[in-house]
């Protein structure tokens, strides 16, 4: 008799756990996807989230979620399909409309992007991320009043938000209106003085200006905060060729290839650097390319006139 209570004891458990809910069978593999997220193991997070829909085909946070860890495996396609499922299930899913809509952006579809936005104005207009995405879809689509204007309107939101601030400075620096951008960057930098983008974009102001040493001294500051950022690298190498330091400009540009290879700005800056030092058959092999895919960078044609002099 005893061995038989041990027995019966041991499978009550296991019959109680059969009988638990789909609820709580699909909640459970969702906490597991997300505990994946947080050890940043999208991959085997993925598996999770599937196992939830499998349980739920309308379990919009399920859908959600699978897209945000196909984000961070950079599988834009397919986040993108996720967040129009979580989005048919949950038509009011803000989160997934300004997800979907920034991947659109990182995929080049700027006009799906575009009427994302305007869903997210149109929905839900007391939230900054509207105006936001909004301005970031018309940055891209280099309609530069509407950008300056929807981030003005998101800033207006979020008062202490300063990267806002921040793209209103870079909006007024395509303008090239310099004084607007650096009054702006000084708001920014009353919010949050240690933003490396901050930093960044008065170094491409003093540039501009022509204050060499200036740039320098302010993308060294923006590195010192965030040194995973590419073109960080890169301008500080444009700088330094602009500053006479040809050697130093051309490690730090190849630094900056060796992060971020197709960043056609760093490869402009490698034609420029074999100008400077007379090598119009490199020169020439860097800028004729650009010239016929990136017609209207900036200093293209100015040293592919200089090159071709040599």
């Amino acid at each position: 008799m005893k061995n038989l209570i041990s027995k019966l004891l041991l499978f009550i458990p296991i019959l109680w756990i059969g009988c638990d809910s789909v609820d709580d069978q699909k909640g459970r593999f969702l906490l597991k996807g997300n505990k994946k997220m947080e050890e940043n193991d999208p991959k085997t997070a993925l598996g999770f989230y599937e196992e939830a829909i499998a349980l739920d085909s309308n379990f919009s946070d399920a859908y959600y979620n699978k897209g945000m860890a196909h984000l961070r495996l950079n599988q834009l396609e397919e986040a993108i399909q996720d967040f129009g499922k979580t989005l048919e299930k949950n038509p009011t899913y803000v989160d997934a409309v300004f997800q979907r809509g920034l991947a659109y952006l990182d995929l080049g579809a700027n006009y799906n992007a575009k009427e994302d936005a305007s869903r997210m104005v149109s929905e839900s207009p007391s939230d900054w991320r509207s105006y936001f995405l909004a301005g970031l879809t018309e940055e891209k689509l280099k309609n530069y009043p509407a950008a300056l204007q929807s981030f003005q309107k998101a800033s207006e939101l979020a008062p202490k938000n300063s990267d806002l601030l921040v793209n209103q400075a870079t909006i007024y620096f395509y303008q090239k209106e310099y004084e607007s951008a650096k009054s702006v960057l000084v708001k920014a930098e009353e919010i949050n003085p240690l933003e490396p983008n901050l930093h960044n974009l008065r170094s491409m102001i003093s540039f501009e200006e022509k204050d060499y040493i200036g740039a320098v001294k302010a993308v060294e500051k923006a590195i010192a905060l965030d040194n995973r950022q590419a073109y960080f690298y890169n301008n500080h190498g444009l700088y330094l060729l602009y500053s006479n330091q040809l050697e130093e400009g051309l490690a730090l540009i190849n630094q900056s290839l060796a992060m971020d290879s197709k960043n056609p700005f760093a490869l402009r800056n490698k034609g420029i650097y074999y100008t400077l030092s007379g090598d119009k058959v490199s020169a020439l092999s860097y800028l004729e390319e650009l010239a016929i895919s990136h017609p209207d960078m900036d200093l293209v044609s100015e040293y592919l006139a200089k090159a071709k002099a040599l």
